[in-house]
């Protein structure tokens, strides 16, 4: 056998792919599953979002390579977007990188900016794949810890206590996956000054921001930021469209210039009707999220008094696209997790998969209809 490189002895196939086998086989097996774990969209694009790519099929460019910084109409889009949500100016010829999803974006930025043996403070809980990405490139991830008693916000003071003169990059993520913190304006202009003291790179990946929350917010609003920020962003989330895989990145041109670099000899461009889906969605009314979110929440609603009915606690204040919800005392996540499953047949995250400071916590996903969420509630009780 041919050995593997040695950068796949430091990950582990991500928990999702591993927990749904399992889950599948359950389901092969006859078992009625409901599946409350995985955050993937299940309601619709906007119809005018669906007609775009069906319409773009007789383009007379829609099957050639695309540019790889996107459509310009692309990236004026994500512009007049960033302008109208979140008062952000942006540069649509050279402060945008549109991508294959925000999640590819993780890898780009870390093989632009990192070396082996460079830092990256990581958020525990936090979203995995900071962690694997790091871990892949040869660079070190150092955890600081989040809770609840912080609302799950960076302690900077107590992160300058610590050796800061190896770390290059630093991941933030807010509205906050998994627990639904939300950030305050102080709290990014608090990052800021933080990156500007120890020359580090911030990035925000920032996908859950129209997800029950009324207050849109991006790191890139606070006063100089983009010298030393970059802002991730997706259209999973807020347009249903997490299997079309479109996101883009937002900093500098010199930040923005240094990524393309990396994507350039990793794909040839975005296929030419999802762009042009993605402009239309972008292009959404008010309207649209107001609807999106009268669905989101009577589903809430509901998990709320599924997480009641296992005597779980939770924050009515958080947002997205998920209820993380606290255990009683002394019980262990993974281990609660698996009863549920196998009592109840729901399927519910483990807090763990996030880190060592979601034990003790669980996550339950929004993506199911209301008489899905009811069923789950009555097995429970």
């Amino acid at each position: 056998m041919i050995e593997v490189a040695k950068r796949l002895h430091t990950v582990e196939e991500y928990y999702f792919s591993k927990k749904l086998r399992e889950v599948g086989l359950l389901i092969a097996s006859g078992k009625p599953i409901i599946n409350l774990g995985i955050g993937s969209p299940d309601l619709q694009p906007p119809q005018k979002v669906i007609d775009a790519i069906s319409n773009s099929l007789f383009d007379a460019t829609a099957h050639k390579y695309q540019g790889y910084q996107g459509l310009p109409e692309l990236r004026e889009a994500i512009a007049s977007f960033y302008s109208t949500h979140f008062s952000v100016k942006i540069n649509a010829t050279n402060e945008i990188l549109p991508l294959m999803g925000s999640k590819e974006g993780i890898m780009h930025i870390s093989l632009a900016y990192l070396n082996e043996g460079d830092e990256v403070l990581i958020p525990n809980p936090g979203y995995p794949t900071y962690q694997s990405v790091t871990k892949l490139v040869g660079a070190k991830g150092v955890l600081y810890d989040l809770d609840a008693t912080n609302n799950w916000m960076p302690n900077i003071e107590a992160l300058e206590q610590e050796d800061l003169s190896k770390v290059k990059l630093m991941w933030v993520n807010y509205p906050h996956m998994p627990t639904g913190a939300k950030p305050t304006e102080t709290v990014f202009e608090e990052l800021v000054a933080f990156a500007r003291r120890h020359n580090i790179l911030i990035v925000n990946d920032n996908p859950y921001s129209f997800v029950l929350n009324d207050n849109p917010t991006s790191i890139l609003s606070i006063e100089g930021a983009k010298d030393v920020c970059l802002e991730l962003n997706s259209l999973s989330k807020t347009f249903n469209m997490a299997g079309w895989r479109v996101g883009m990145v937002l900093g500098n041109s010199e930040h923005i210039s240094n990524i393309l670099k990396v994507k350039s000899n990793m794909d040839s461009g975005m296929f030419y009707g999802i762009q042009k889906g993605a402009i239309e969605a972008l292009k959404c009314s008010e309207m649209w999220f107001v609807t999106l979110n009268s669905v989101y929440r009577k589903r809430r609603n509901l998990v709320w008094k599924l997480a009641d009915a296992l005597n779980c606690t939770y924050d009515k204040n958080a947002t997205g696209l998920f209820v993380w919800a606290k255990l009683p005392p002394y019980l262990k996540s993974e281990e609660f997790i698996d009863l549920v499953l196998k009592d109840n047949h729901i399927f519910i995250t483990p807090g763990t998969i996030f880190g060592t400071q979601g034990e003790g916590y669980i996550r339950f996903s929004l993506c199911a209809s209301e008489e899905v969420l009811e069923e789950a509630i009555a097995r429970v009780k």
